[in-house]
């Protein structure tokens, strides 16, 4: 019997999986495994609620396979050395795998392509990484025109996407090492693919159609809460688009296709931030920008301590961060928001931000992470200028005006007057007192005042712009 590997990564799902369609119609007994890495294991960018997320993904694939007369086979150490094993206990004549773009998963894959027969399928993205270019060949680097050349190729469509298989023949007997002892996963974000396709199903039948005037509310459902199940290919990133396109084509009102489109813009930004990383490796160690490598960046431990804990004394800063704390997810203008506070208020290289977000978030993910840091920062490819810096009051103010979000996030100022919701310390004594919160003692005081943070930014900012100009 032709027997295969079905090497899972970033596709815990049966559906619409091209790696593991790949090794069914090579092979007639099929193997799915997955290897507990100890690199990324043990990776400094590493967080436990996202390895609890994980963990419950592979069981939930476990569950979904066993009905389908297979199993999956759980290994670990380093992938090569398991996977050799594997292929010697089985007999497997080829590994199938979805490619992957950060720059370790490439150095693995290439290692392993070496010594076993390695296959790489597409599947993380809908257009692989080197299939966007510009006519000269190189890579986009801003957005806009990065969307409008994946938009000008052929759209997918449902009859693209590949049903799950209904049988799969595995070989009988081989062993497993235990399922890893982790926390429980995050109520709010049930892991495993049946969970994402009725998210899925849920959103783009009822709430995408509002998603463009709802998204940045930060107190409101207003966005897909599909990230950490992309993140983990429990969801294909084609279906996903297929389903922004199928809701855009139903909508009964062009404000109902404009949320469509909208929310089908953030999964191609998904997209850019992937091809970004593949083509340019070295921003997950450095500015895009190279005017921009030189910051005098202040770093302030105790600062960053105030910001990792929600205790900046802008509440809008840090019901974003105890959101996060929370539960492992933030909303996506609360991300802006604490991470323009902290490269520009603060001073503090985005590089700490990263890792914290990495450390804390269900979806981090190392592309659209280091992404969205950078062009908070304004270091990055197509990032937000650095001279455009966030008024954490003024953010606030737009985009939680009722101070729902502040309220549930940061509960001692739940009795604080609007007036003075998203600027505390202006309080009045006596206000104060009433509302049970006494500035620097119940609540902090600002870390910084803005305005001077600003100018202070602006300077850092501006003087490594001159010198690499020079």
């Amino acid at each position: 019997m032709v027997t295969a590997l079905w090497w899972i990564r970033r596709d815990l799902r049966l559906s619409d999986n091209q790696a593991l369609t790949a090794a069914l119609r090579a092979a007639e007994q099929v193997v799915p495994v997955f290897v507990l890495d100890p690199r990324l294991w043990r990776s400094p960018y590493v967080g436990a609620r996202r390895l609890a997320f994980l963990i419950g993904g592979l069981q939930a694939l476990d569950t979904a396979l066993r009905a389908r007369g297979s199993a999956l086979i759980l290994r670990a150490g380093e992938p090569a050395t398991a996977l050799a094993a594997l292929i010697a206990e089985t007999g497997a004549q080829a590994i199938y795998a979805e490619a992957d773009v950060s720059p370790y998963a490439r150095q693995r894959d290439a290692q392993v392509a070496a010594a076993l027969p390695l296959q790489l399928t597409a599947g993380v993205t809908v257009h692989p990484p080197g299939s966007i270019l510009k006519r000269d060949g190189t890579p986009y680097t801003i957005f806009t025109p990065f969307s409008r050349a994946w938009l000008a190729l052929p759209l997918p469509t449902a009859a693209e996407l590949l049903p799950a298989p209904e049988h799969i023949s595995t070989p009988l007997g081989l062993s497993s090492v235990p399922w890893p002892d982790l926390p429980p996963p995050e109520p709010a974000f049930p892991p495993g693919e049946s969970a994402a396709q009725r998210r899925l199903t849920a959103f783009t039948t009822s709430a995408i159609y509002h998603y463009a005037e709802q998204r940045d509310r930060m107190a409101e459902e207003g966005t897909s809460r599909l990230s950490p199940y992309l993140r983990f290919g429990m969801l294909s990133a084609r279906q996903a688009v297929v389903a922004a396109l199928n809701a855009r084509a139903a909508a009964a009102t062009p404000a109902e296709a404009a949320g469509a489109a909208t929310w089908l813009n953030e999964l191609l930004w998904r997209e850019f931030y992937a091809h970004i990383l593949y083509h340019f490796p070295q921003v997950r160690r450095e500015s895009f920008r190279p005017a921009l490598r030189a910051v005098a960046w202040e770093n302030d431990p105790h600062r960053f301590a105030a910001w990792c804990t929600g205790r900046t004394g802008y509440p809008i800063v840090d019901a974003g961060i105890r959101q996060l704390l929370a539960t492992g997810w933030l909303h996506n203008r609360a991300r802006m928001i604490v991470a323009s506070f902290l490269t520009k208020d603060l001073l503090v290289d985005w590089r700490w931000g990263e890792r914290f977000f990495m450390q804390q978030l269900l979806d981090g993910d190392p592309a659209a992470n280091n992404g969205g840091w950078q062009w908070a920062a304004g270091t990055g490819t197509d990032a937000a200028p650095y001279f455009r810096i966030f008024n954490p009051v003024l953010q606030g103010e737009k985009f939680d005006p009722t101070g729902d979000y502040i309220r549930r996030w940061v509960p001692e100022l739940a009795r604080v007057p609007r007036p003075y919701l998203h600027r505390p310390w202006t309080m009045p004594e006596p206000v104060q007192q009433a509302a049970g919160c006494h500035i620097g003692r119940d609540y902090p005081a600002p870390v910084v005042d803005h305005a001077r943070a600003r100018e202070r930014a602006l300077a850092a900012y501006k003087s490594p712009v001159r010198s690499d100009a020079l």
